[in-house]
C-alpha cells in the first residue's frame, strides 16, 4: 500500500493525498493552525477511515452469514489527549444496521469480530484509545 501527500503551498495548511489506487483526497487544517477549513483534518481522516474499515467488516460478515442487511451506518465519537501527541483516547462506534429480521446476536457478533479480529484500523487505535461500541437495529418490512 502506498500513498503520497503533498502540501498545496505557502498560502495555508492544505494537502492533497493521492492513494495507490489512484484516488485524490484533500485535507486542510483549522484556521488557528494556519489552515482555511476547506477540507477534513488529517485526524478526521484517520477516524473516518476507521469507521469505513469496521463498517465494511460488519456488512461483509452479515452478508456472509446470509443476513438480510439493507444498510449500515457507523457514527464515531472520539476524544483526544489534551497534550501532544494528541492521540485518540476514547472512541465510541455506534452502528445503525438496517435489515429484515436481523437478530441482535448476529449484529453484535459481526461488530465484535470486526473490532477484535478484522479491522486493522480500530485494532491499531485500540493501542491508545478505549474502544467501545453500541448498535441499534432498524427492521424493514
Amino acid at each position: 500500500m502506498e500513498c503520497k501527500v503533498s502540501w498545496n503551498g505557502p498560502s495555508g495548511m492544505s494537502f492533497l493525498a493521492q492513494t495507490g489506487s489512484g484516488h485524490l483526497v484533500n485535507m486542510d487544517g483549522a484556521p488557528e493552525g494556519g489552515g482555511n477549513n476547506l477540507a477534513p483534518r488529517p485526524m478526521e481522516m484517520v477516524l473516518l477511515g476507521t469507521g469505513g474499515c469496521t463498517a465494511y467488516d460488519v456488512v461483509l460478515i452479515l452478508k456472509k452469514g446470509r443476513a438480510d442487511i439493507r444498510g449500515c451506518e457507523c457514527v464515531l465519537k472520539a476524544e483526544r489527549a489534551d497534550t501532544e501527541p494528541k492521540v485518540f483516547t476514547k472512541i465510541n462506534f455506534h452502528f445503525v444496521v438496517t435489515g429484515k429480521g436481523l437478530k441482535p446476536e448476529q449484529v453484535e457478533r459481526a461488530i465484535t469480530l470486526s473490532h477484535d479480529k478484522y479491522c486493522s484500523a480500530s485494532i491499531m487505535l485500540g493501542k491508545t484509545a478505549e474502544i467501545t461500541h453500541s448498535f441499534e437495529i432498524v427492521d424493514v418490512v
